[in-house]
């Protein structure tokens, strides 16, 4: 996780760093509606991204604490991601973001 001094003055610069890429946000996305994913849940319905960019993104997702990764001691292991709490606090801008996105395109 980052410290304080790593992240920008401006909270919503904060914002666009830890959460400001496509990848990022879709993955989000997935894990707020749909609850925990594993690796081939996100390539089914994320299907432009690459398998390398999704591991890097939930890498950095997780080492900023937004997503959590449990692996369970399986022959073949398991993995689930799930958002953390930290992560979960993200809602109501999904929401928002939501909201906004179908009264754009009602718009048009």
């Amino acid at each position: 996780m980052l410290t304080r001094e790593e992240l920008p003055e401006c909270p919503v610069a904060t914002t666009v760093q830890l959460i400001g890429n496509k990848w990022k946000l879709l993955i989000i996305r997935n894990l707020e509606y749909n609850g925990e994913q594993r690796f081939g849940d996100f390539i089914k319905s994320i299907p432009a991204i690459s398998k390398k960019v999704l591991t890097d993104n939930l890498r950095a997702l997780e080492k900023d604490g937004l997503v959590e990764r449990e692996v369970f001691a399986e022959v073949p292991p398991r993995v689930v991601y799930s958002l953390s709490p930290i992560g979960r606090t993200l809602e109501p801008i999904f929401e928002a973001m939501s909201e906004w996105g179908a009264k754009y395109k009602a718009s048009l």
